[in-house]
């Protein structure tokens, strides 16, 4: 596939117009994906000053910068802002948008305008949320449970209304992504030779249009019951609590790999360009995407192994819970071989991906523990699940984010990056993040409650430590932050294909124009045959 000059930033920011009205009203995937990503980053930054907050009152036993009341709420306003409008959405609507039709050689997903929609209902979701601060925020945690959240004299409603409305932009996004990969593949482009990050955001689509209404129609059932007074989930009136945590975990499990899958399906990306090497076990890696779709619906109990449930239903939620680590472990020893023998280049995206596997591996192993019948009751509620869910979520999701975004960023914005920036970014992240969380280990199996907002001095070393390594974890996210924008000025300009990558968006300008290609597009390889590639390039050194 012939490659095509380098247009510049104009051939994407101004071929369709450059005003504030044309990206409002865009239609382009592109453009879409960009909003998206402003808007996520945006949150993310909101929300991790809020984090700083609840560390910097963590480093002293009492009262250090706010009292106990302002921590829940600052406490519920990072947890809700950072899993409902910064890791569900992260990769799927940022990267998702702005990459999949592309690797598909179409020029735009099946249904442009549900598209726009979907980051207008992120928007009014996430306004509402924000409102909140205006009546001094929410206390509830970013759970919701019942009776509490029914209770408390809060603006309850117009958060889950938010949430609710995002879980709409969840929807519309996971239905064009599976119509799209469905429809508007370029010929050749078989099953087969799908790159697996398409693979990743199937699965991830799945699981959205799927798990999404429960969550939805469980926080409108909150909302009814504290606007009508009608008994659903509040014993006082005949309700059940349990339910309620019946309902939500049925999402919120699921969520777990609605944000993780996509971050995986990164990994098989920047880890075959950057090792140069054909992935290993192509369809073992596809269909555990699949498998883990499916069978995340079926392990949300063990969040409620201390709920009462029987002996019998605790054991099979714990059978299911080890059952879904196989095909997330197949992923782990795939991309291991992956590297094994690879031409590995430790590139800033490649430095990510590497941090992903350690870190993410800790998360998973960390969570036999809490799979564990015997030990979860012990660690139920403690520091350690606090570890072991940023160690999932953010070591897993944001770092892959974040490998994602330096992996494509030459091709989002037509800009080459400081590698030598981006690569101190990487380290102080990786370091600042193992200082924040394994502190945090320890404390959750020595007994040290979470959510608390005070403790015993015992801990206070061990929350020192912690809270330093949040700083040490925030300047890697800022010179990271500063190494991208720093880009978009004075970066010097990128070509089409800067990692020798073989997927579709590879073979178009960076950035690509309006409708993605210049011609028509035909595929003739799979996404990762570096073994032709390298063949054929030996092949013509020689002859010539």
């Amino acid at each position: 596939m012939a490659m095509h000059e380098h247009h510049g930033l104009a051939s994407f920011y101004e071929e369709g117009g450059n005003s504030l009205r044309s990206w409002l009203l865009t239609l382009d995937h592109k453009r879409i994906g960009i909003l998206y990503l402003v808007s996520i980053l945006a949150m993310f930054f909101l929300a991790g000053i809020l984090a700083l907050l609840i560390r910097t009152e963590l480093l002293t036993p009492g009262k250090t910068i706010m009292d106990a009341e302002a921590y829940n709420r600052i406490f519920t306003l990072h947890g809700a802002l950072m899993i409902f409008t910064v890791i569900i959405p992260a990769i799927p609507a940022t990267l998702g948008n702005f990459l999949l039709p592309i690797m598909l050689g179409a020029k735009d997903v099946a249904f442009p305008r549900l598209n726009l929609a979907s980051w207008y209902f992120y928007m009014a979701g996430t306004v509402l949320m924000m409102l909140t601060l205006l009546g001094g925020a929410v206390d509830t945690g970013w759970t919701f449970y019942a009776p509490y959240s029914i209770l408390t004299r809060n603006a309850v409603v117009v958060v889950l209304l938010g949430a609710f409305l995002l879980g709409m932009s969840s929807i519309f996004t996971g239905l064009n992504f599976i119509v799209t990969v469905h429809r508007l593949r370029a010929p050749g482009l078989t099953w087969g030779r799908l790159p697996l990050f398409i693979w990743a955001l199937y699965a991830t689509s799945i699981i959205q249009v799927l798990a999404t209404p429960v969550v939805g129609i469980t926080l409108l059932l909150v909302g009814l019951e504290r606007i009508l007074g009608i008994g659903i989930f509040n014993p006082a009136m005949g309700g059940d609590p349990v339910l309620f945590q019946h309902f939500f975990w049925f999402y919120s499990h699921p969520a777990v790999y609605i944000m993780i899958l996509p971050a995986m399906g990164v990994m098989s990306e920047v880890i075959t360009v950057h090792a140069r090497r054909p992935i290993f076990g192509y369809w073992a890696i596809a269909a555990s995407s699949l498998a883990i779709a499916a069978i995340s619906f079926l392990v949300w109990g063990h969040h409620m192994f201390v709920s009462g449930m029987s002996e019998l239903a605790g054991a099979i939620f714990s059978f299911l819970t080890f059952f879904v680590a196989i095909p997330t472990a197949i992923k782990v020893f795939s991309w291991t071989m992956t590297l094994y023998r690879g031409q590995i280049r430790l590139r800033t995206p490649m430095l990510y991906a590497l941090n992903f596997i350690l870190l993410f591996t800790i998360g998973g192993l960390t969570g036999l523990f809490l799979g564990a019948l015997s030990t979860d009751v012990h660690l139920h509620d403690t520091y350690f699940v606090v570890a072991h869910f940023h160690y999932t979520m953010m070591g897993g999701v944001l770092t892959g984010f974040l490998a994602g975004l330096f992996h494509w960023w030459p091709k989002m914005t037509g800009r080459l990056y400081s590698e030598r920036w981006g690569q101190i970014g990487a380290v102080l992240y990786f370091l600042g993040f193992n200082l924040t969380y394994i502190p945090q280990f320890i404390m959750g199996s020595q007994g040290m409650p979470r959510r608390y907002w005070d403790y015993l001095p015992e801990f206070q070393g061990l929350h020192v430590l912690s809270t330093i390594g949040s700083y040490v974890l925030a300047v890697g996210l800022f010179v990271s932050l500063g190494v991208i924008l720093h880009s978009l000025w004075k970066g010097r300009k990128s070509p089409a294909n800067p990692w020798g990558g073989l997927t579709l968006e590879w073979q178009t300008s960076s950035p690509p124009p309006l409708h993605n290609f210049h011609g028509p597009v035909k595929v003739e390889h799979g996404p990762y045959a570096y073994d032709r590639v390298q063949a054929k390039e030996e092949v013509e050194e020689v002859t010539a």
